[in-house]
């Protein structure tokens, strides 16, 4: 075996998420969904800038925990970016939700009503049973004060990670996933799959009008792909939209500082090599090298900011 192959993703640290006001998403996110406060710092200068591809780059970095999982808000001090799109679809192919587990999703869904929030679904819908993959799952999708996509997720015994199951009194468990809107799954695979290291956990095909309420999009129909890092824990889910076809693509001005801007920190075990092996797949690369941290508050040690064909914002690291 050539070492090229041994590149692995080990795990998802956590999935960033560019916003306009960072008090106002802190408030959303800790008192509508319970996410928990774990560290609010500001980080400046040219490590910083060169990873994100911003000049003279300011954030201020909120970092958030839902049980196990950490999302990070990312508010740009010297700079605002574009905000999304109103009419913002889930075939767009800049499209990116976060799916939040929940223990009981009528309890969730009616405290959320109580809060500020878009929704996207009609209510929450649960998945026929004639879907292998995911029948009997419900879920509700919704938008947070920016307009980042959320998803609440419930998944019945039978369905999800046995920690889904074990959750004693707490209403909002964790994330499960990130879903992105793509081109073309094989495209896709070629770079998550084989170029990052990812594996496939499962395959499913959602349609008919369950999925046309939950996206708000008639005659939804969606082929997707569920990956995994090699340790688990949070996921990526491809969503290959065949009806009613792709949307618009990710602009090609999109930079880190626009509210559309997601990242998901992935951990690699060479990041050295890895870097090298996408360079020679012709991949988008975001900062123009790896970046060492000397500071040991940052959460890792090396970072480098690249982009999946669609446009998706992957930050590599090394803790």
């Amino acid at each position: 075996m050539s070492s090229q192959t041994d590149v692995q993703s080990q795990i998802i640290r956590a999935i960033g998420l560019t916003v306009t006001n960072g008090d106002r998403s802190l408030n959303f996110y800790t008192q509508a969904l319970l996410f928990e406060l774990v560290s609010d710092i500001t980080v400046e200068g040219q490590d910083y800038s060169d990873l994100e591809g911003v000049p003279g780059v300011k954030i201020r970095i909120i970092t958030l925990r839902l049980g196990d999982e950490f999302i990070e808000l990312m508010e740009y001090l010297n700079i605002q970016g574009k905000p999304i799109l109103n009419d913002s679809q889930s075939n767009d192919l800049w499209f990116q939700h976060l799916a939040i587990v929940v223990s009981d999703m009528d309890r969730a869904y009616d405290r959320l009503r109580s809060f500020p929030i878009e929704p996207i679904s009609v209510a929450p819908q649960t998945i026929p049973p004639e879907n292998e993959a995911s029948g009997g799952v419900r879920a509700f999708k919704f938008k947070d004060p920016d307009g980042h996509d959320l998803e609440l997720i419930w998944f019945p015994p039978d369905k999800g990670k046995d920690k889904w199951h074990q959750n004693g009194d707490r209403l909002f468990l964790g994330i499960d996933h990130s879903a992105i809107a793509i081109s073309n799954t094989e495209q896709s695979l070629h770079f998550y799959r084989d170029l990052l290291g990812m594996q496939i956990d499962s395959r499913s095909f959602n349609w008919r009008a369950t999925q046309s309420r939950l996206d708000n999009l008639p005659g939804a129909e969606v082929k997707i792909t569920a990956l995994r890092p090699v340790q688990d824990g949070v996921g990526i889910e491809l969503l290959d939209y065949i009806l009613p076809g792709k949307g618009r693509p990710m602009p090609s001005d999109c930079k880190s500082w626009d509210i559309t801007h997601m990242q998901i920190e992935l951990v690699v075990n060479n990041l050295e090599q890895l870097v090298d092996k996408l360079r020679g797949n012709g991949v988008q690369f975001v900062s123009p090298r790896i970046v060492q941290f000397s500071d040991h508050s940052f959460p890792y040690r090396q970072g480098c900011l690249v982009k999946d064909p669609d446009g998706h914002a992957i930050l590599l690291i090394m803790e």
